[in-house]
């Protein structure tokens, strides 16, 4: 599980780097800077909704396939992954330049220059689009097949080149123009197509995995209604997620535009466990699809509470770190005193629900790894929904503000105890696993063994 988790979790910790170093140097331009790239990232975020079918799908399908030493049956699901990823990345990089007046007027800045920068910087993130979507689904294959370590290194190379890049365009540092928003995109858009390059040329050497594809060959309807069965309630909830978090959001510039970089800077900080819970989650998703398909379920049990172990632990130190250590960290991004105060406030709020979030992303794993898709994303949507009437009602009391953040954390804390109980309740009557104890397994142990 270890072998498998970290380098997915260190992969997820790139992701975060690449956003925390844009915004620590974005933060260096002003607060109003970092809510204009906030309100145009709200709609990188909504594209991962778009991402996760076929990515869900190579992932569960490959881990699958593999436990059942299917590897015809593999590159099949890789074949119509990659296929349906890029005709979604062109589909929704044309909405974004077609639309993107109306897309950023959603949030009601009202004030010009935050709305041209946002406009700019989707325009710029938009035509890097292809990129943004291919990666994860490589990424997906490779980890679904139970080799980690090579996405994580090159999304790593990806990571060197977005830092090298940041403040040489952001700032224009030596014989580079200062370009503020704008360097802040194509540093972006670059380090992401190196990314892609390389997986590329890895991907031609692994025959393995990747030989006589035949991607310009018509899709099977067939497959490609399994994968978006396996990625769409997954899709679905990513991008009821970003919805909400866009009307929050809404909510949160009736306050200007201090609360807007502060909800975007903290929860990049707060990024920290989640990012780990999700790489943790994606492992947790290839362990359990393999071993479901070889149908090892003593090791699937165990490894869900093996996980559910190591998360908690981790779920706590982030508590620990956002409620006792909110200002030093949040003063790395922006130097504003008065933004720094909200931004202690939030992330004091929301470290109570840290925990909670992790045990909620471990569980989904789980649940993903055996084509359960439906369960996380129920959970997920419906409690995600009701934090948008709840921060209406609570931030018109005295709490004001604040109440924005007990909403959301709120509504972590019920998701990440609801999700957890409903699959051990289902273990329980699964014909399959009724007969095993949930503590004290045999890890060499299986269906097989019994019958």
């Amino acid at each position: 599980m270890f072998r498998l988790a970290i380098p997915i979790m260190g992969t997820s910790f790139v992701q975060m780097a690449y956003n925390m170093t844009d915004m620590i140097w974005v933060g260096r331009i002003g607060t109003r800077a970092v809510a204009a790239t906030g309100t145009a990232g709200f709609y990188s975020w909504l594209a991962m909704a778009f991402v996760l079918i076929p990515k869900i799908g190579a992932e569960v399908g490959v881990a699958q396939s593999v436990g059942k030493q299917d590897m015809k049956e593999a590159k099949v699901y890789i074949k119509h992954s990659f296929q349906m990823v890029v005709f979604l990345a062109l589909a929704y990089a044309s909405v974004m330049i077609l639309f993107r007046r109306p897309l950023i007027g959603f949030f009601n800045l009202g004030e010009a220059d935050i709305v041209n920068d946002a406009i700019t910087y989707l325009v710029i993130i938009a035509f890097g689009m292809i990129f943004f979507f291919i990666n994860p689904v490589f990424s997906a294959v490779f980890n679904g097949y139970g080799e980690s370590r090579t996405p994580f290194l090159i999304n790593s190379t990806g990571l060197v080149i977005n830092m090298i890049l940041d403040p040489l365009l952001i700032l224009g540092i030596g014989p580079f123009p200062r370009l503020e928003v704008v360097g802040a995109a194509l540093a972006t858009i670059i380090a992401q197509a190196a990314v892609t390059v390389v997986f590329v040329i890895v991907a031609k050497r692994r025959t393995e995995l990747f030989s006589g594809l035949s991607l310009f060959k018509a899709p099977d309807t067939e497959h490609i209604k399994h994968i978006t069965k396996l990625g769409l309630p997954v899709g679905l909830q990513s991008g009821m997620f970003a919805g909400f978090a866009m009307v929050i959001a809404r909510i949160i510039a009736r306050w200007g535009p201090i609360p807007i970089a502060v909800e975007k800077v903290g929860s990049q900080i707060e990024s920290i466990s989640w990012m780990t819970a999700g790489g943790f989650q994606t492992a947790m998703s290839a362990f359990v699809g393999q071993n479901f398909g070889a149908r090892k379920w003593s090791r699937v049990i165990k490894g869900y509470l093996v996980g559910m172990a190591i998360m908690s632990v981790i779920g706590l130190f982030a508590t620990g770190l956002l409620i006792f250590a909110g200002r030093p960290i949040f003063s790395v991004f922006i130097p504003e005193e008065e933004t720094i105060r909200y931004g202690v406030t939030y992330l004091k709020i929301l470290g109570l629900s840290q925990l909670f979030m992790c045990t909620e992303a471990v569980t989904a794993g789980a649940f993903n790894g055996l084509g359960k898709t439906v369960p996380p994303s129920v959970v997920g949507i419906t409690l995600n929904a009701l934090r948008i009437p709840t921060a209406l009602i609570l931030s018109s009391t005295a709490l004001g503000l604040d109440g924005v953040w007990w909403a959301i954390s709120v509504s972590s804390m019920f998701k990440g105890t609801l999700l957890p109980a409903w699959y051990i309740i289902m273990l329980k009557r699964n014909e399959e696993t009724r007969h095993l104890k949930l503590f004290g397994l045999s890890a060499n142990r299986s269906t097989a063994d019994t019958t």
